[in-house]
Parts: structure tokens; C-alpha cells; sequence
């Protein structure tokens, strides 16, 4: 899978999930214990690299395993 596609992969589901249960994403980066910015570059039509720590972060802030989170 190319890289760009991997990237709006991810962005596509973190998106979803977070409108899933009701999230802004101010809220959800409060939850991850990450700056909201960086959430809305990860959720951008050209999405940034994300790091291994900041997936788990947003699992666990999901209540989910990084590998259900990275199911897409």
C-alpha cells in the first residue's frame, strides 16, 4: 500500500471513529493527551506522518487496541 494512501487510510478512520462517539477534536486530543492541531492534521486531506506513541495514545483514548485502530 503507498504511503499517501496508508496516511488518508488512517485519517479516513480516525475521523469516523471520533464522529462515532460524539468527539470534537479538541476533545479527543484532550482524551489522547495530544495538541488538537496535531488531530487535525491527522484528519486533513493531506495527513501527516503520525508516530507509534501517538497511535497508542489515541487507542487507548478510543478504548481500543492500536491494531483495532489501525483496521481500515
Amino acid at each position: 500500500m503507498e504511503k499517501q494512501s496508508i496516511r488518508l487510510g488512517f485519517s479516513k478512520r480516525l475521523k469516523e471513529l471520533r464522529k462515532k462517539r460524539g468527539l470534537t477534536q479538541q476533545e479527543l486530543a484532550g482524551l489522547a493527551e495530544v495538541d488538537y492541531k496535531h488531530i487535525q492534521r491527522l484528519e486533513s486531506k493531506k495527513p501527516t506522518a503520525i508516530k507509534i506513541d501517538t497511535i497508542q495514545k489515541i487507542a487507548k483514548a478510543f478504548k481500543m487496541t492500536p491494531s483495532k485502530l489501525l483496521d481500515f
